[in-house]
């Protein structure tokens, strides 16, 4: 038996894509202050912004998957 039963792919597709998400517009809202030389002062925002739509498109699908089934 599996730790969450059936579900549990689609609890992993809930973590992983809202994770993604919001760590990708924590970045682009608050950048690290501690930079080193070498670093962005910024991430690029085309990256970002694709990287929390993809989260999130995984995030949304993972929680229809588990509220249909």
């Amino acid at each position: 038996m599996l730790f969450l039963g059936e579900d549990l792919l689609a609890w992993l597709v809930l973590a992983i894509g809202g994770a993604m998400c919001v760590g990708s517009i924590a970045a682009l809202v608050r950048p690290p202050e501690n930079r080193q030389e070498g670093d962005l002062e910024r991430p690029p925002l085309g990256r970002s912004l694709v990287f929390a739509a993809i989260g999130l498109v995984g995030a949304v699908w993972a929680l229809a998957s588990l509220v249909a089934g």
